[in-house]
Protein backbone atom coordinates (compact mmCIF):
# COMPACT_ATOMS: atom_id res chain seq x y z
CA UNK A 1 0.00 0.00 0.00
CA UNK A 2 1.53 3.32 -1.14
CA UNK A 3 1.20 6.59 0.51
CA UNK A 4 0.74 9.62 -1.34
CA UNK A 5 1.62 12.04 0.93
CA UNK A 6 -2.01 12.82 1.84
CA UNK A 7 -4.27 14.29 4.64
CA UNK A 8 -5.37 11.00 7.01
CA UNK A 9 -8.49 12.20 9.38
CA UNK A 10 -7.18 12.79 12.79
CA UNK A 11 -8.30 13.29 16.02
CA UNK A 12 -11.27 12.48 17.67
CA UNK A 13 -14.20 12.10 15.26
CA UNK A 14 -17.77 12.69 15.54
CA UNK A 15 -20.07 10.21 13.62
CA UNK A 16 -23.59 11.44 12.62
CA UNK A 17 -26.18 8.74 11.24
CA UNK A 18 -28.25 9.16 8.20
CA UNK A 19 -31.30 6.02 7.69
CA UNK A 20 -33.37 7.31 4.47
CA UNK A 21 -36.06 5.32 4.15
CA UNK A 22 -37.39 2.41 5.98
CA UNK A 23 -35.36 0.82 8.92
CA UNK A 24 -36.57 -0.64 11.94
CA UNK A 25 -35.60 0.05 15.06
CA UNK A 26 -33.51 -3.06 15.22
CA UNK A 27 -31.78 -2.71 12.00
CA UNK A 28 -30.51 0.91 12.96
CA UNK A 29 -29.55 -0.51 16.57
CA UNK A 30 -27.05 -2.93 14.43
CA UNK A 31 -25.86 -0.90 12.84
CA UNK A 32 -25.41 1.79 15.67
CA UNK A 33 -23.80 -0.06 17.67
CA UNK A 34 -21.07 -1.52 15.53
CA UNK A 35 -20.00 2.59 14.78
CA UNK A 36 -19.76 2.46 19.00
CA UNK A 37 -17.82 -0.55 18.78
CA UNK A 38 -15.11 0.85 16.91
CA UNK A 39 -13.75 2.96 19.38
CA UNK A 40 -15.96 2.16 22.56
CA UNK A 41 -16.38 3.95 25.45
CA UNK A 42 -14.86 2.47 28.90
CA UNK A 43 -18.02 1.47 30.18
CA UNK A 44 -18.93 0.38 26.48
CA UNK A 45 -15.58 -1.98 26.27
CA UNK A 46 -16.25 -6.05 25.96
CA UNK A 47 -13.54 -7.81 27.20
CA UNK A 48 -14.43 -10.52 24.31
CA UNK A 49 -12.04 -11.09 21.81
CA UNK A 50 -11.35 -10.58 18.56
CA UNK A 51 -13.05 -7.78 18.87
CA UNK A 52 -14.57 -4.93 16.44
CA UNK A 53 -12.07 -2.31 18.78
CA UNK A 54 -9.01 -4.57 17.89
CA UNK A 55 -9.70 -5.35 13.84
CA UNK A 56 -9.99 -1.04 14.26
CA UNK A 57 -6.70 -0.53 15.88
CA UNK A 58 -4.77 -2.15 13.02
CA UNK A 59 -5.23 0.68 11.07
CA UNK A 60 -2.58 2.53 13.42
CA UNK A 61 -0.32 0.94 11.33
CA UNK A 62 -1.21 3.21 8.62
CA UNK A 63 -1.06 6.19 10.90
CA UNK A 64 2.41 5.60 12.17
CA UNK A 65 4.00 6.72 8.86
CA UNK A 66 2.44 9.98 9.92
CA UNK A 67 3.97 10.07 13.15
CA UNK A 68 -0.23 10.50 13.51
CA UNK A 69 -2.03 8.61 16.37
CA UNK A 70 -5.48 6.50 15.38
CA UNK A 71 -8.22 8.82 15.26
CA UNK A 72 -11.09 7.97 17.75
CA UNK A 73 -14.90 8.08 16.56
CA UNK A 74 -17.53 9.19 18.84
CA UNK A 75 -21.34 8.22 17.87
CA UNK A 76 -23.19 11.47 16.79
CA UNK A 77 -26.60 11.96 16.05
CA UNK A 78 -28.77 9.62 14.19
CA UNK A 79 -31.83 10.94 11.74
CA UNK A 80 -34.57 8.96 10.51
CA UNK A 81 -36.27 10.14 6.96
CA UNK A 82 -39.12 7.76 6.70
CA UNK A 83 -40.74 10.22 3.94
CA UNK A 84 -38.11 9.73 1.18
CA UNK A 85 -37.76 13.37 1.14
CA UNK A 86 -35.43 12.91 -2.01
CA UNK A 87 -37.32 10.62 -4.00
CA UNK A 88 -36.37 6.41 -3.93
CA UNK A 89 -34.21 6.79 -6.71
CA UNK A 90 -30.77 8.81 -6.11
CA UNK A 91 -27.57 10.02 -7.85
CA UNK A 92 -24.35 10.34 -5.95
CA UNK A 93 -25.06 14.47 -5.61
CA UNK A 94 -28.25 13.31 -3.51
CA UNK A 95 -26.02 11.61 -1.45
CA UNK A 96 -24.11 14.61 -0.83
CA UNK A 97 -26.66 16.44 0.22
CA UNK A 98 -27.86 13.94 2.60
CA UNK A 99 -24.68 13.73 4.04
CA UNK A 100 -24.54 17.73 4.60
CA UNK A 101 -27.73 18.72 5.50
CA UNK A 102 -29.34 15.45 6.63
CA UNK A 103 -33.32 15.06 6.68
CA UNK A 104 -35.52 17.29 5.97
CA UNK A 105 -36.82 19.72 9.19
CA UNK A 106 -33.47 17.90 11.13
CA UNK A 107 -30.66 19.31 9.75
CA UNK A 108 -27.60 17.24 10.44
CA UNK A 109 -24.49 19.63 11.55
CA UNK A 110 -21.33 17.43 9.70
CA UNK A 111 -18.36 19.33 11.91
CA UNK A 112 -14.96 19.92 10.86
CA UNK A 113 -13.17 16.54 10.48
CA UNK A 114 -16.47 14.78 10.84
CA UNK A 115 -17.92 11.55 9.24
CA UNK A 116 -21.72 11.51 8.09
CA UNK A 117 -22.73 7.79 7.52
CA UNK A 118 -25.85 7.54 5.10
CA UNK A 119 -27.79 4.25 4.74
CA UNK A 120 -30.48 4.08 2.17
CA UNK A 121 -33.20 1.52 3.03
CA UNK A 122 -34.24 -1.59 0.41
CA UNK A 123 -36.39 -0.11 -1.66
CA UNK A 124 -34.45 3.24 -2.65
CA UNK A 125 -32.12 2.99 -6.12
CA UNK A 126 -28.83 4.85 -5.84
CA UNK A 127 -26.71 5.24 -8.76
CA UNK A 128 -24.68 2.44 -9.22
CA UNK A 129 -25.84 0.52 -6.73
CA UNK A 130 -25.54 -3.36 -7.44
CA UNK A 131 -24.10 -2.67 -10.95
CA UNK A 132 -20.60 -1.45 -9.76
CA UNK A 133 -21.10 -1.05 -5.63
CA UNK A 134 -22.43 -1.40 -2.63
CA UNK A 135 -21.82 1.96 -1.14
CA UNK A 136 -19.07 5.03 -1.71
CA UNK A 137 -17.30 7.51 0.53
CA UNK A 138 -16.32 11.04 -0.15
CA UNK A 139 -14.94 14.29 1.12
CA UNK A 140 -14.63 17.77 1.10
CA UNK A 141 -11.58 19.22 1.65
CA UNK A 142 -12.26 22.45 2.19
CA UNK A 143 -14.04 21.52 5.77
CA UNK A 144 -11.84 18.30 6.68
CA UNK A 145 -15.24 16.35 6.64
CA UNK A 146 -15.86 12.81 4.95
CA UNK A 147 -18.71 10.88 4.27
CA UNK A 148 -20.11 7.51 3.63
CA UNK A 149 -23.04 5.72 1.62
CA UNK A 150 -23.99 2.03 1.73
CA UNK A 151 -27.54 0.66 0.68
CA UNK A 152 -29.41 -2.34 1.93
CA UNK A 153 -29.02 -4.50 -0.95
CA UNK A 154 -31.59 -7.48 0.91
CA UNK A 155 -34.22 -6.63 -2.05
CA UNK A 156 -32.17 -5.71 -5.19
CA UNK A 157 -28.90 -7.82 -5.07
CA UNK A 158 -27.74 -9.63 -1.77
CA UNK A 159 -25.87 -11.84 -3.69
CA UNK A 160 -23.42 -9.05 -4.73
CA UNK A 161 -23.52 -6.77 -1.50
CA UNK A 162 -24.53 -9.23 1.47
CA UNK A 163 -21.90 -12.09 0.57
CA UNK A 164 -21.46 -14.20 2.52
CA UNK A 165 -24.54 -13.95 4.58
CA UNK A 166 -26.44 -15.13 0.64
CA UNK A 167 -25.84 -17.09 -1.95
CA UNK A 168 -23.13 -15.30 -4.40
CA UNK A 169 -24.36 -13.71 -7.52
CA UNK A 170 -21.21 -14.81 -9.18
CA UNK A 171 -18.28 -17.80 -8.90
CA UNK A 172 -18.55 -20.65 -7.11
CA UNK A 173 -21.54 -21.21 -5.59
CA UNK A 174 -20.88 -22.08 -1.52
CA UNK A 175 -24.44 -22.44 0.97
CA UNK A 176 -24.47 -19.19 2.82
CA UNK A 177 -23.20 -18.23 6.08
CA UNK A 178 -25.98 -17.36 8.92
CA UNK A 179 -25.62 -13.79 9.24
CA UNK A 180 -24.78 -12.40 13.14
CA UNK A 181 -27.27 -10.21 13.75
CA UNK A 182 -30.01 -12.19 11.72
CA UNK A 183 -30.51 -9.99 9.05
CA UNK A 184 -29.28 -10.37 5.38
CA UNK A 185 -29.38 -7.10 4.08
CA UNK A 186 -27.91 -5.04 7.56
CA UNK A 187 -25.47 -7.50 7.78
CA UNK A 188 -23.83 -7.39 4.45
CA UNK A 189 -24.02 -3.20 5.37
CA UNK A 190 -21.99 -3.65 8.21
CA UNK A 191 -19.30 -5.95 6.23
CA UNK A 192 -19.65 -2.85 3.41
CA UNK A 193 -19.46 0.05 5.85
CA UNK A 194 -16.45 -1.70 7.79
CA UNK A 195 -14.89 -1.41 4.53
CA UNK A 196 -15.64 2.41 3.58
CA UNK A 197 -14.83 3.33 6.63
CA UNK A 198 -11.33 1.75 6.50
CA UNK A 199 -11.04 3.26 3.63
CA UNK A 200 -12.20 7.24 4.79
CA UNK A 201 -9.91 7.49 7.44
CA UNK A 202 -6.75 6.17 5.81
CA UNK A 203 -7.63 7.55 2.10
CA UNK A 204 -10.16 10.54 3.04
CA UNK A 205 -9.33 13.10 0.45
CA UNK A 206 -7.67 10.40 -2.59
CA UNK A 207 -4.32 10.96 -1.79
CA UNK A 208 -3.81 8.86 1.05
CA UNK A 209 -3.38 5.33 1.00
CA UNK A 210 -3.84 2.94 -1.69
CA UNK A 211 -2.63 0.62 -4.51
CA UNK A 212 -3.65 1.30 -7.80
CA UNK A 213 -5.12 4.14 -10.02
CA UNK A 214 -6.68 7.28 -8.14
CA UNK A 215 -9.64 6.45 -10.01
CA UNK A 216 -10.34 3.15 -8.74
CA UNK A 217 -8.27 2.92 -5.29
CA UNK A 218 -7.40 -0.34 -3.98
CA UNK A 219 -7.07 1.19 -0.39
CA UNK A 220 -7.02 -0.76 3.38
CA UNK A 221 -10.20 -3.06 2.81
CA UNK A 222 -10.67 -3.44 -0.69
CA UNK A 223 -7.65 -5.15 -1.58
CA UNK A 224 -8.72 -7.60 0.09
CA UNK A 225 -11.62 -9.02 -1.72
CA UNK A 226 -13.55 -11.91 -0.10
CA UNK A 227 -11.68 -12.33 2.75
CA UNK A 228 -12.87 -12.51 6.56
CA UNK A 229 -10.54 -15.86 7.53
CA UNK A 230 -7.79 -17.72 7.74
CA UNK A 231 -7.45 -19.77 4.60
CA UNK A 232 -10.34 -18.09 2.36
CA UNK A 233 -10.35 -18.01 -1.20
CA UNK A 234 -12.83 -16.83 -4.01
CA UNK A 235 -16.53 -18.56 -2.49
CA UNK A 236 -14.93 -19.32 0.51
CA UNK A 237 -14.80 -16.38 3.42
CA UNK A 238 -12.25 -18.37 5.38
CA UNK A 239 -12.16 -20.25 8.89
CA UNK A 240 -14.47 -18.25 11.21
CA UNK A 241 -16.00 -17.66 14.54
CA UNK A 242 -19.62 -19.75 14.68
CA UNK A 243 -22.16 -19.10 17.38
CA UNK A 244 -22.99 -22.10 18.86
CA UNK A 245 -26.67 -20.57 19.76
CA UNK A 246 -27.21 -19.89 16.38
CA UNK A 247 -24.78 -20.94 14.23
CA UNK A 248 -24.00 -17.74 12.85
CA UNK A 249 -20.93 -16.99 11.37
CA UNK A 250 -19.10 -13.56 12.66
CA UNK A 251 -15.50 -12.90 13.34
CA UNK A 252 -15.64 -9.73 15.83
CA UNK A 253 -17.28 -9.00 19.21
CA UNK A 254 -18.82 -5.58 19.53
CA UNK A 255 -20.34 -3.46 22.50
CA UNK A 256 -23.65 -5.31 23.67
CA UNK A 257 -22.66 -8.32 23.05
CA UNK A 258 -23.20 -7.72 19.54
CA UNK A 259 -21.11 -10.25 17.08
CA UNK A 260 -20.31 -8.91 13.24
CA UNK A 261 -18.41 -9.70 10.32
CA UNK A 262 -15.32 -7.24 9.38
CA UNK A 263 -12.98 -7.83 6.32
CA UNK A 264 -9.34 -8.31 6.38
CA UNK A 265 -7.23 -5.13 5.99
CA UNK A 266 -3.92 -5.02 4.08
CA UNK A 267 -0.96 -4.73 6.52
CA UNK A 268 0.99 -2.18 5.36
CA UNK A 269 4.09 -3.72 6.85
CA UNK A 270 4.24 -7.15 5.51
CA UNK A 271 2.06 -6.96 2.19
CA UNK A 272 -0.58 -9.23 3.19
CA UNK A 273 -4.13 -9.66 4.14
CA UNK A 274 -4.82 -9.61 7.86
CA UNK A 275 -7.71 -11.43 9.19
CA UNK A 276 -8.68 -11.27 12.72
CA UNK A 277 -9.58 -15.23 12.86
Amino acid sequence: MTYHKGALLAGNVSVNLIFYGKFTASQRAIISDFVASLSPLPRQKDSLEPSVATWWKTLAKYYAASRTPLLKLGLGKQVVDEKYFLGRSLRDADLAKLAARGAPRNAVNVKKGGIALVFTAQDVAVEGFCMSRCGLHGSDRNTGSAYIWVGNSAAQCPGQCAWPFHQPMYGPQTPPLVAPNGDVGVDGMVINLASLVAGTVTNPFGDGFFQGAKEAPLEAATACPGVYGKGAYPGYAGDLLVDATTGASYNANGVRGRKYMVPALFDPSTSTCSTLV
